[in-house]
């Protein structure tokens, strides 16, 4: 009977979970997927960077479902829509407290000018400005403004640029732990912590470096926006710092106000019965049309650390960020085959990784050139070490001004522990067979000096790999590569006075770039063409059933009779027939 009653609750256990749980998430897919409510004929769009931001979307499309993140490109998109839309007549800017990661504020920053450069005013509105992150980026976003607002009392923080790191060298020799690393080489910092008790000459003059570069250009650009001098501008932040009424008094902000009367401002000024709408809501669904007859750029987009393999889907609704090298290299090759793609941009936002996953994307990007595709890179706040790799044979390489790039270097090693665990009466023992390389990697002793010279060697093999690939790609001399290369970190400002990047700006700069290359005249569509599991696929993945199975509990939404869920289903079987080159002339009629 024990048996029977275990065995019959979890019988109504998995009833349940198919009743229940499967059309919460088809229901849940069906409302993320289905077309937004429509803009008002007068809008105020309301852009709030306070949520987490990153710099693109995710490929997957259940991670919607688990996120609740913003992405730049979402944002420069819809912006650049919304400037042709004549519905909206206004944005409002609710600007974060802590700092921007500077090439995500430098994307804003050119995207907010646009817009107001198509004749329609951008406010922006700070409830606080404190020394968190580069917070000069914040205020560099708020100063593109027609209009900067502070709330009454709110803290002006802004003063400069701080950065802290965490030292663990002497720790690690108190417990017995050695850090058995190899760098190459002096600007190869990364993993400095480990190593040191303090800075390292040429650890503290890299971050001084990009550190400047940052605060200059943030300030430089927050003083041409607001009609003042560059150096004025530093003597008064760094006198703060500032309560919201004294930076009025000194004309860092222009108004002060809480948001409900910016709101009523920018409402005001939109016309009678203009209304809000959240920027997500006008941006979701609302992609970019194909241009008929125009020419078409493919757009690929790669965003956190470099691995090899492909994404497995373990956990389907996170849509974490990592660039997978099968799947941007067979992304790279299906824009390669498609005969109406004439031309490439290549998303970056990455710090590094593997070299042999970025070998394997860079290949692909060789492919492309080969075959007379133009490839541009277009980097976000990070196109560093691996992130420099893929993107150093592009036909060309567009970057931010406060862009995080080079880093051409590599680094690599072990944590030896075996004499801080046998300290707690736990000994490491080692079988080999072998050359007694195959023991390197031990985790309970240091190196051996054969060892050492053997993975030294090896380091230095890929260090000149790297450095021969970016002396092709940039057209630069090898002894020149080797004086800027050592691992050093560079501003995308000062990597255009080095030659790695060919021009400073943004996405549609290198779209601009891209066009160019390719002799392409008037308007383009353009098309992404990442590979990704499709929504029925994720949720195989998700519910660890086979394609038959998913494909069954799908159906089952159209049973339950939700007519958002039919939408879905309708919306993806429109998307598998146009992804198959059929031409889908109208929507299916719904419900």
């Amino acid at each position: 009977m024990k048996q029977f009653l275990i065995t019959a609750a979890g019988v109504f256990a998995g009833l349940m979970i198919f009743l229940v749980g499967v059309p919460f998430i088809l229901v849940s897919m069906a409302l993320s997927a289905t077309a937004p409510e429509p803009a008002p004929a007068r809008t105020v769009l309301t852009l709030d960077l306070r949520d987490p931001l990153t710099d693109q979307s995710p490929h997957n499309p259940l991670a919607g479902l688990g996120r609740n993140s913003v992405s730049v490109m979402s944002i420069i998109e819809g912006l650049r829509r919304a400037e042709t839309d004549e519905r909206v007549k206004a944005l409002l800017i609710r600007l974060p407290e802590a700092g921007l990661e500077p090439g995500m504020a430098d994307e804003l920053r050119g995207a907010i000018k646009h817009f107001r450069a198509a004749g329609k005013p951008a406010f922006a509105h700070s409830q606080g400005l404190y020394p968190a992150g580069v917070i000069t980026s914040t205020y560099m976003v708020g100063a593109a403004a027609d209009e900067l607002w502070m709330q009454p009392g709110a803290s002006f923080q802004v003063t400069g640029i701080s950065s802290e790191d965490i030292f663990f060298k002497r720790l690690f020799d108190k417990y017995g732990v050695s850090a058995e690393y190899e760098q190459r080489h002096e600007y190869k910092n990364a993993v400095n912590g480990f190593l040191y008790s303090d800075y390292t000459a040429a650890h503290k003059e890299s971050q001084l470096s990009w550190m400047g570069s940052i605060y200059a250009t943030n300030l430089g650009a927050a003083a041409a926006d607001r009609g003042t001098d560059a150096a004025a501008l530093r003597r008064t932040i760094e006198a703060g710092p500032y309560l919201a009424e004294d930076a009025l008094r000194l004309k860092l902000v222009d108004r002060l106000g809480q948001v409900r009367e910016i709101e009523q401002a920018l409402l005001k000024r939109a016309g009678d019965g203009a209304e809000l709408m959240d920027f997500d809501d006008y941006a979701d669904g609302r992609r970019g049309r194909a241009v008929r007859g125009a020419s078409t750029i493919a757009v690929i987009e790669a965003e956190g650390p470099i691995i090899t393999g492909r994404d497995r889907g373990s956990n389907p609704f996170t849509g974490g960020s990592t660039i997978y090298s099968d799947e941007v290299a067979e992304a790279i090759a299906k824009a390669t085959r498609a005969a109406s793609v004439k031309a490439i941009v290549f998303r970056v936002n990455s710090p590094g990784g593997s070299d042999t996953a970025s070998e394997q994307i860079l290949d692909a990007i060789r492919q492309a050139k080969a075959a007379k595709k133009p490839v541009v890179v277009s980097m976000g706040t990070y196109g560093a070490s691996g992130g420099y790799w893929i993107a150093s044979e592009a036909s060309a390489i567009v970057a931010q001004p406060s862009t995080l790039t080079g880093s051409i270097g590599v680094f690599g090693g072990k944590f030896a522990v075996g004499e801080a665990l046998a300290r707690y009466g736990v000994d490491l023992r080692q079988t080999t067979v072998g050359a007694p390389y195959a023991g390197a990697f031990s985790m309970g002793q240091t190196f051996t000096p054969q060892q050492r010279a053997a993975f030294g060697g090896w380091m230095d093999r890929i260090y000149e790999e790297f450095v021969a690939r970016v002396a092709k790609g940039r057209n630069l001399p090898v002894d020149r590569v080797r004086e800027i290369a050592r691992g050093r970190v560079w501003t995308g400002a000062q990597a255009k006075q080095l030659g790695l990047v060919d021009e400073v700006g943004g996405f549609y700069t290198a779209v601009d770039r891209a066009k160019a290359l390719a002799g392409i005249t008037g308007e383009v569509t353009l098309r992404r063409m990442n590979t990704g599991d499709s929504a029925m696929e994720s949720l195989q993945k998700a519910l660890g059933v086979s394609a038959a199975s998913a494909r069954t509990l799908a159906a089952a939404a159209w049973v339950f009779g939700d007519p958002r869920a039919q939408s879905l289903l309708e919306q993806a079987a429109q998307a598998r027939l146009r992804d198959r080159g059929a031409l889908v002339l109208a929507p299916m009629p719904l419900p």
